[in-house]
Formats: C-alpha cells, sequence, structure tokens
C-alpha cells in the first residue's frame, strides 16, 4: 500500500476526520468551554504562589499563606469537576468519527466491489484495526493535546499578568522553540511514515522468501534471493537512521528551548529581583515555568511528535482505501423497451488466457418465463448469473434487456429491472420490516401481510414477534425465506435465485418457486433439485462449451448428460428445513 502523495492526498486523509468534526460542532464548544474551566490551576497557580509568599510566609505569617495555597487547592477541585464534566463531551465527538470512518471505508469497499475490483479479506481486517487506532488517538489527543494546549495558553496569560519581566524573558524563546520544532514535523512524518513502508517491505520480502524456500533452493536462487531481501533490509536501516536524527533534532530543539529559559531565569534571578521583581513574584514565574509551561511544551512534543504522526499515516491508509473509482458517465442509452431477455454471442473467460466459462451462448426469455439453469459444479452457472445481471462484463457478446445491453443500461436503473437473490442469505441489521422493505421502502402491513403469506413465513414472523422484531437466532433456511421475501417484495421485472433455495426442505422451495412465478415476472432459478427443474418452461443445461435449452422433457429425452444429472437427482438426499 502506497502513500498518498502532495497536498491532495494529505487533504483527502485528513478530511475523513474534518467531515464528522464539523458536525460535532455543540460537543466541540462544550469541550472547548470545560477546557477553559480545567485550565484553573494553571491560569492561577503563579499568581496563588506568589501571592502566598509575598503576603504570607514572607511577612512571617504562615496562616496567610496557607490561606492563599488553599486557593490554589480550590482551583484544582474545580478542575475535577470540568475533567468530570468534559468526558462525555469527548465520547459524543470520537465515538461518531469512528462510525464516520467505518460508513466511508464500506461504501468505498462495497462500490469498488460493484465496479469490479476484487475484495481482500485480509485488508478489510488491517482496515478494523486502523479504524480502531484512528479512534484510539482521537480520544487521547483530545484528552492529552488539548489540556496541554489550553494549560500553555492559560500559564502564559498568568504569567504575563503577574511578571511581564518574567514572561519577556520565558516566552519568546519557547515560541522559538515551538516554531521550529513545528518545521521539523513534516520531515518527521515522512521519515516515519518511510519507516514503516520499508519495514513492511521487509516483512514481506522476508515471508515470501520463506514461503518459497523449497523452490529458492531448487531453482539455485539462494543469491538472489538473498539480495533482494538484504536490499529491503538495508533501505529499513537507512530510514530508520533518518528517522532517528531527526527525533535528535526534535530533542535538541526542545531541550535547548526549554532548559535554556531555567537558565536565563537563574542568571537574571538577582538582577530581576534587585530592581523589578519581587521574591514572590519571581518564585510564582517559576512556578509557572516549572509546573505548567515546560511540562505542557514536553506533552504536547511527545503528544504531536509520535500520536499525531501516527494519526496521520492513519488517516493516509484510511484515505486509501476510502477512495472510489469516478463515476461512470451519464448512460445515453434508451431505456429498455419491454422486459424480454435476449443473449447473444455470450462470451467470457476469466483471464486473457483462460478457456470461457460462456462461450458463444445465444437464448430467448420472453417476459413473465420461467427458467432453470442446471449443469454439473463448475460449469459457469453462477458467471452466468452474474452476466444475466450486469455484474460482470463480458469479453463478447451482450445481455440484452428489452432490446438494451445491460452493461449500458444505468446501475440504479439496472437493480430495479434485476435482482439478484444469491446462496448466501443476507440478514442486514435492522428490524424484520426494514429487511424485507430494503427495496421497496414504504412498503404497509398490508402487503408485508401478502408477500409473508405467498412465501410462507408467517411462523417465522410470529416467533420472532412481529414486523418491528429485530431478527435472531435465524437458521440457514430462516435467513433464505428472509432474503427470498425481500427480493419477492421489489419491483423488479426479472428475478435471479443462484440457489438462493439451497438450505429449503421440497416443499418450501416449491411454494416460493410458484409464488415468484405466478407474479407473472421472469425468473431464472439455478437449480438445486430436479424439482426446480421439472417447475421451470424451460431449461438451460450447462456443460462446458456446450449448452442445450427446452423443456425437461425435451431435454430428458434428447441429452444424455440431462439424463444422468437427473438420474443423480432423484438419489435420496436428507433435505434440510428453514
Amino acid at each position: 500500500m502506497t502513500r498518498p502523495e502532495g497536498r491532495l492526498g494529505r487533504a483527502a486523509a485528513w478530511r475523513l476526520l474534518r467531515d464528522p468534526l464539523r458536525g460535532r460542532r455543540r460537543a466541540l464548544v462544550r469541550i472547548a468551554a470545560w477546557s477553559v474551566v480545567e485550565s484553573a490551576p494553571a491560569l492561577v497557580g503563579g499568581l496563588v504562589v506568589a501571592n502566598a509568599v509575598d503576603r504570607g510566609f514572607a511577612r512571617q505569617a504562615p496562616l496567610a499563606g496557607l490561606g492563599w495555597l488553599a486557593m490554589l487547592a480550590l482551583a484544582w477541585s474545580v478542575r475535577v469537576v470540568a475533567v468530570r464534566r468534559l468526558y462525555p463531551w469527548l465520547a459524543a465527538v470520537v465515538e461518531p468519527v469512528r462510525d464516520s470512518l467505518v460508513r466511508a471505508v464500506v461504501t468505498a469497499t462495497l462500490v469498488r466491489a460493484a465496479a469490479g475490483e476484487r475484495p481482500d479479506p485480509a485488508g478489510a481486517a488491517r482496515l478494523g484495526s486502523q479504524v480502531e487506532t484512528v479512534r484510539r488517538l482521537v480520544s487521547g489527543l483530545l484528552r492529552t493535546m488539548r489540556g496541554a494546549a489550553v494549560g500553555m495558553i492559560a500559564a502564559a496569560v498568568g504569567l504575563t499578568a503577574l511578571a511581564p519581566a518574567v514572561a519577556a524573558v520565558v516566552l519568546p524563546p519557547l515560541a522559538l522553540a515551538l516554531v521550529f520544532y513545528g518545521l521539523l514535523l513534516s520531515s518527521l512524518a515522512r521519515r516515519e511514515y518511510a519507516t514503516l513502508l520499508a519495514e513492511e517491505a521487509v516483512a514481506a520480502s522476508a515471508g515470501t522468501a520463506l514461503s518459497g524456500l523449497r523452490d529458492v533452493v531448487a531453482c539455485a536462487a539462494r543469491d538472489r534471493v538473498a539480495a533482494e531481501v538484504g536490499a529491503e533490509v538495508d533501505r529499513f536501516a537507512a530510514t530508520t537512521r533518518a528517522l532517528a536524527r531527526a527525533t535528535a533534532a526534535r530533542t535538541l530543539v526542545i531541550t535547548v528551548g526549554g532548559q535554556g529559559v531555567l537558565l536565563a531565569l537563574v542568571v537574571l534571578a538577582p538582577w530581576l529581583t534587585e530592581h523589578r521583581l519581587t521574591a514572590g513574584q519571581l518564585v510564582g514565574g517559576l512556578t509557572y515555568v516549572t509546573a505548567s509551561l515546560l511540562p505542557a511544551i514536553r506533552t504536547l512534543v511527545t503528544v504531536v511528535g509520535d500520536w499525531l504522526v501516527e494519526l496521520g499515516i492513519a488517516l493516509y491508509r484510511l484515505a486509501e482505501a476510502s477512495r472510489t473509482p469516478p463515476a461512470p458517465p451519464p448512460s445515453r442509452a434508451a431505456p429498455p423497451a419491454g422486459h424480454d431477455l435476449r443473449i447473444r454471442g455470450l462470451t467470457f473467460a476469466y483471464g486473457p488466457h483462460a478457456a470461457p466459462v460462456v462461450d458463444h451462448l445465444d437464448l430467448d426469455l420472453p417476459e413473465g418465463r420461467h427458467l432453470a439453469i442446471v449443469g454439473p459444479s463448475g460449469m459457469g452457472k453462477t458467471t452466468l448469473a452474474r452476466l444475466l445481471c450486469g455484474l460482470d462484463r463480458p469479453q463478447s457478446g451482450a445481455v440484452l434487456l428489452g432490446g438494451v445491453p445491460v452493461t449500458a443500461i444505468a446501475p440504479d436503473a439496472l437493480r430495479r429491472r434485476i435482482v439478484l437473490s444469491p446462496q448466501a442469505a443476507y440478514v442486514f441489521a435492522g428490524t424484520l420490516r426494514e429487511n424485507l422493505a430494503y427495496l421497496r421502502p414504504g412498503a404497509t402491513d398490508a402487503q408485508l401481510d401478502a408477500a409473508v403469506r405467498a412465501l410462507g413465513l408467517g411462523a417465522l414472523v410470529a416467533r420472532l414477534g412481529g414486523y418491528d422484531a429485530v431478527p435472531y437466532g435465524l437458521s440457514s433456511g430462516e435467513r433464505q425465506l428472509v432474503a427470498l421475501a425481500r427480493a419477492y417484495f421489489s419491483e423488479a421485472s426479472v428475478l435471479v435465485l443462484d440457489e438462493a433455495t439451497c438450505h429449503l426442505d421440497p416443499a418450501t422451495e416449491a411454494r416460493v418457486e410458484t409464488a415468484f412465478a405466478e407474479r407473472g415476472r421472469t425468473l431464472i432459478v439455478i437449480a438445486h433439485r430436479i424439482s426446480s427443474a421439472r417447475r421451470a418452461d424451460l431449461v438451460l443445461l450447462m456443460d462446458g462449451p456446450r449448452t442445450v435449452c427446452g423443456s425437461h422433457d425435451d431435454l430428458l429425452a434428447g441429452s444424455s448428460t440431462y439424463a444422468d444429472l437427473v438420474g443423480q437427482w432423484a438419489v435420496p438426499t436428507s433435505d434440510r428445513s428453514p
């Protein structure tokens, strides 16, 4: 996986975080307000210490000094209340960010899969981990970086109010150190990302070499493979050294800036106390520097240098995963004139050198007919179903719906006309009503009742507790019934069932197919049992490059392959029930 380059890549990465945050402005305002309250000890700490010294301990009045210090304890109590109020608002920001990232990644993955890109299950797992990494880092940054930044500003304000002379000595060098650090940050991020990529390259190269070690030895390629792996290791070592140099420069800048400020105060302390400051003001100024400013800067440097860089890397990865192919140009094809299906010279292979799975297939299927597709396993039945639905593009030939190639119909319009119900039955999160009416939003209970009666889902609906219940504990057959009811309830004119009834018993399967056929829409069934072929108007036998189409009786009499297949189907099997 490569890094999105340039400003556009960085903008796309950070947009993933910025967009969901824009919708949480109320929570962010509350966080900012409570952060100001949380910074009370940083704001008044030095002032309280200065007054405790000048008005208490320096005047031999310890009780007065302790009274001033009690105010500092009160400020810390206020901070505790603010922190307690902050955390619910932090959660109100962080969790929607995670949800937004998951939605973006899943949506992009589905869009690319629909465009023909094969999903990577291992990559999807890694993306899930990266989304959780972003959630963890955003949470940590809001907790830590926010507090440090607001505390540093509060301490700077308090120091300026208490002792402008000390502020003039302290604040410019610290600001200069932060500016230099900011200039180094981009280089640090680039080198850390380069180190990560080099480390992944070493792991991939070494893993490939070890998994193919026998072949490497057999082909006498040990020197070549060792050189390739060694080159990746050398590259990783070089990037690691570059990262170490950048980290050392970062540490040097902050160390010189922070410790230099303390050294300057120590050197100038006699002059400051003699001409400008009281002892309490000097001690209070040192309190601001040592208790608030320097710890806040160290926290910011650590958090920005580690967590923020890591967050940027994770967002780069998610931005890559969230890319979507450009939208296809609007279809200029005329809308289909009817819903007849015609297949002309259809040829499809899974590679330029692979044998065709579908080879010059011709077929006419008038609107409202019932077709069963049968054949031995691996003969291309599911491939043909995908071609009929426009999910795959043939190398030659076409599938015509109403005289228009399905690949020329706009995807949204095509999905309204052709519905595919695969063997893997998907029951989505949500209520039973949302599942059944997914392809027909706004359906009434009466319409749902009619579909449930037609397909025999009454017992399932009753067991779950009605349409507004959330489906749970469904068997494989029940999941298929829900998916079939969803397809049945759609307004598509062509329904393709790709072994979508394989987990149903024969009686339920017959009821489902009959209900689909009685609606008068074109029904294409990849048959799981001989009974499905007997119920169909036409049967298409696929046996490698040879295809034969006709009625069940015609094929039984004229095709030995079909007769053998029917004989295998006739062997008693244990049917599964929903």
